[in-house]
């Protein structure tokens, strides 16, 4: 076998164990196989390889290992491993087992994971969708987080299956305080202020339209940046619609929306479309004056000298949270969505400079507002000094839980206005209602209006009908029953008084 002179799989070293035991892994573990593959520092002159099963035990011998932590399928694996270093008289390690840390929409099998790479499914090993510990570090997890995420799930022999959100919501805990903010359009639109010389005089008296913003609204330590509102701006696709709805707060045709840091309102004047229905620019005036109406949303933006940059979103690497042996039919399409036009910040310069930008190390994290938490990615090639290159980032996570918000349809939209409408004229009718007076009940209720002839003229009975628009008398029974209504009546008005 060392001499190469068999094939591949002809021949196995295999050890004399012991054949009465209940246990097959503790009959004839193979030792050494042969394979034709290049050692590292022997080179092509070696050709024998030892078993996983053989050398486990030894090198955690070696390395004088005190806890050896395997997942619960090695469990039967335990008493081969002692047996060997019992036949070599070597130390013996404490061996636990637990189960493995299965986490939602992922698979951890190597072979599984093999074929993701070999078939392109990914980029590569270290890929941000793979649960390696390379691509979880490109991808923006940082050791605190994944220490963090550890400790809170736990070790446990119970088999398990653990949410994808837990990882999120522990990336959403750390990154929160320690990343920066910038502002971002994955997807932008050019928007033109028309009115600016107007905008910058009503602007003057508040120090101009450059505006210190907070890396971290929480800690004062990150320190602070500007950001300059200038003419010519840009803003995200999804801020902008061209058929507004009750249930959206964005820009639309003749419609404002607040701009953040500066604070008017940003009304569209006018759309200017290409090629059919694509917007390419979207004219507006700004308006801080001070009866502007009060808008019901903020927009984020990015000036004029915006840095282009490729932003990678991505989103679960499986379309089902546990993955069948049909998995390479349940891989989600849409996991990578690349916005390779994507404008961010400018004031983000140094920090994603190619020079902090290191493939070993947890790179730079920042928060694009509105957006998630995103990580420099190493295919950065951007100088700073040169305002050149590459700029690529990686979503970590969303700043929220996704489920999945759905467009509405027409009918929809219809059919929420009707019940807006409905809900707007049953509060003018009770507010109404409440002006009414218990004597005059009867006969300003919408329900009972020109239902009565007569009513009694004094006492506590005042205002209770008793004859109806016919001129027929009214029974005791049913005056009773009007009497108890009309105090449901006084109730209504008494609690509506407190």
């Amino acid at each position: 076998m060392r001499l190469g002179l068999y094939d591949e799989g002809a021949m196995t070293l295999r050890l004399k164990m012991d054949f009465e035991s209940s246990n097959p892994n503790m009959y004839d573990l193979v030792a050494y196989r042969i394979k034709y593959t290049p050692h590292p520092h022997a080179g092509s002159g070696w050709c024998i390889y030892p078993a996983y099963d053989f050398t486990h035990g030894i090198c955690d011998s070696l390395e004088h290992i005190d806890y050896s932590i395997c997942t619960l399928e090695f469990e039967t694996r335990r008493e081969p491993y002692y047996w060997i270093l019992w036949a070599l008289d070597l130390y013996r390690p404490k061996v636990y087992e637990m189960s493995r840390l299965n986490i939602e929409y992922t698979v951890l099998s190597k072979r599984r994971l093999l074929k993701l790479v070999t078939q392109k499914y990914v980029r590569g090993w270290d890929d941000p969708r793979m649960p390696t510990i390379s691509g979880l570090r490109r991808r923006g997890y940082t050791a605190q987080i994944l220490n963090s995420f550890c400790d809170d799930v736990g070790a446990t022999r119970a088999m398990n299956v653990v949410e994808m959100e837990k990882l999120h919501h522990t990336a959403r805990m750390k990154l929160s305080t320690t990343s920066r903010r910038a502002m971002a359009a994955l997807d932008p639109i050019k928007v033109t202020i028309t009115n600016w010389d107007e905008a910058v005089k009503q602007q003057e008296p508040e120090g101009g339209m450059t505006f210190e913003v907070q890396n971290s609204p929480t800690d004062d330590s990150l320190g602070s940046h500007t950001v300059t509102l200038t003419e010519v701006i840009y803003i995200d696709s999804s801020d902008f619609k061209m058929k507004d709805n009750p249930t959206y707060y964005g820009l639309a045709p003749n419609k404002a929306v607040g701009i953040k840091y500066h604070g008017g309102n940003l009304f569209c004047t006018e759309v200017v479309k290409q090629d059919g229905d694509k917007v390419v620019e979207i004219k507006c005036t700004l308006d801080k004056s001070a009866d502007r109406k009060k808008p019901k949303s903020f927009i984020t933006w990015v000036p004029s000298n915006a840095i282009p940059a490729e932003v990678r979103v991505y989103n679960h690497l499986f379309t089902v949270p546990e993955p069948s042996d049909r998995w390479e039919e349940e891989l989600n399409e849409s996991s990578e969505e690349v916005h390779p036009n994507a404008l961010i910040d400018p004031s983000v310069a140094e920090v994603c400079d190619k020079k902090h930008v290191d493939r070993w190390t947890s790179n730079a994290a920042l928060q694009f507002e509105r957006f998630g938490y995103f990580a420099v990615d190493t295919d950065t090639s951007y100088d700073s000094a040169s305002n050149s290159g590459a700029l690529v980032f990686n979503r970590t996570v969303s700043l929220r839980e996704e489920v999945g918000k759905k467009e509405l349809t027409d009918e929809e939209i219809t059919a929420l206005e009707e019940r807006r409408e409905k809900a707007r004229r049953d509060k003018e009718a009770k507010e109404a209602r409440m002006k009414i007076a218990p004597e005059d009940y009867f006969k300003l209720a919408p329900e009972h209006a020109g239902k009565y002839s007569k009513y009694k003229e004094d006492g506590k009975d005042k205002g209770l009908p008793t004859h109806l628009a016919d001129g027929t008398e009214l029974t005791k029974s049913a005056m009773k029953k009007l009497e108890k209504e009309r105090q449901k009546h006084v109730k209504a008005l008494m609690k509506a008084k407190k």
